[in-house]
């Protein structure tokens, strides 16, 4: 498979998880003990569906235009490492509490515990990575 299919790929995937984190987190009962961070949640939604715009129209737009040259390329690659680092944060829920008080982790909406959320933002974080490795050699 070749790197540009394997970028396109990791783009769409990218669109899921933001658009994904969202509807699940969007909707959470704020009397939950797991609830996240209204604006780390707006952040990741926003720059992340920024980062998937500026970074489909980077890679359509021919390396010779302004659209498809090396400035929207570092702009687009700045919004994808802010929403994977809001996702990251957005995982700090699940750490555990300690105290007398302390709730016990129940369980999320679509999956048992974290994992649906760990492997999205850990699959965006190393996504982003590979976007960056695209750039610097030149693959995109």
């Amino acid at each position: 498979m070749s790197p540009q299919i394997i970028v396109w790929v990791l783009s769409l995937l990218g669109l899921v998880v933001v658009a994904l984190t969202r509807k699940r987190l969007g909707a959470e009962d704020s009397s939950s003990s797991k609830t996240v961070s209204r604006t780390i949640l707006n952040v990741h939604t926003a720059v992340g569906a920024l980062a998937v715009l500026v970074w489909a129209v980077f890679l359509v737009m021919p390396k010779s235009s302004f659209l498809g040259g090396p400035v929207v390329g570092i702009v687009a690659l700045l919004l994808w490492w802010v929403t994977a680092f809001a996702g990251l944060a957005l995982l700090l829920r699940w750490l555990p509490s300690h105290g007398r008080h302390a709730d016990v982790v129940g369980e999320d909406e679509w999956a048992e515990g974290p994992g649906l959320s760990l492997l999205a933002h850990i699959g965006l974080l190393l996504g982003v990575l590979v976007f960056t490795w695209a750039f610097a050699t030149g693959v995109v």
